[in-house]
């Protein structure tokens, strides 16, 4: 069985809008494109070998796509990010499911993206990674589809832009696989869905009766 692993570069407060530069997604206004770089170090370095070192398929949104596509495939062979991604499938979801892929090795998920999705996790082969692709993101955690995550937070608030984790994502409990820090202050942690939500409470017992006055006026 093949999981699905998100990996996402996020600001403290969420925001994945264009973290490689100021051209890569200003829509929405967005002007703190390529907030990333001044951050990136060789620690920062060594996570994203570790997230790239077992074998894996791209999971791309198809804005995602075009960024990737109009930059990776002119890397260079001795890009060795550029060559793995060049090598590799990438698995597109797009709402023009007959769309020209130009970059090699390129699929559309075609027009029942879930389906298709829940199918290839069924076979044997690589793991399905993503990369970026934030409004994609939401369809998979909407859909309870994400097995693993690679979360880098980086030390600044951008106030607004793309993010994460919208409205509508599956309610679900995480277990922390490792955490990593870098020179810089990014925070590198992985994560494993877990099962849903559990809850408790550290009220007293028996609640006091300002409790319950405290209750009444919420109602």
């Amino acid at each position: 069985m093949r999981k699905i692993i998100v990996g996402a570069f996020t600001s403290l407060d969420g925001v994945m809008q264009a973290p490689g530069g100021p051209d890569e997604d200003p829509t929405g206004g967005f002007g703190h494109g390529g907030w990333a770089f001044p951050f990136f170090d060789e620690d920062m370095g060594k996570a994203v070998d570790e997230m790239f070192a077992e074998p894996f398929d791209l999971l791309l949104g198809r804005k995602t796509y075009d960024i990737f596509a109009a930059h990776w495939p002119y890397a260079g062979a001795d890009d060795p990010i550029g060559s793995l991604f060049d090598r590799i499938t990438k698995y597109v979801a797009t709402r023009d499911p007959g769309m020209a892929l130009d970059w090699q090795n390129s699929r559309t998920l075609g027009t029942d993206v879930v389906e298709t999705l829940k199918e290839l996790k069924k076979e044997d082969g690589p793991n399905l990674l993503t990369q970026g692709s934030t409004d994609f993101l939401q369809t998979l955690f909407r859909h309870g589809l994400v097995d693993e995550m690679y979360v880098s937070v980086f030390p600044v608030i951008l106030g607004g832009g793309k993010r994460l984790f919208a409205d509508g994502a599956t309610p679900v409990t995480l277990k922390l696989l490792g955490s990593k820090t870098s020179g810089t202050g990014i925070v590198v942690n992985r994560y494993a869905a877990a099962g849903p939500v559990v809850t408790g409470s550290f009220e007293f017992e028996q609640p006091t009766e300002a409790e319950l006055e405290r209750r009444r006026k919420l109602t």
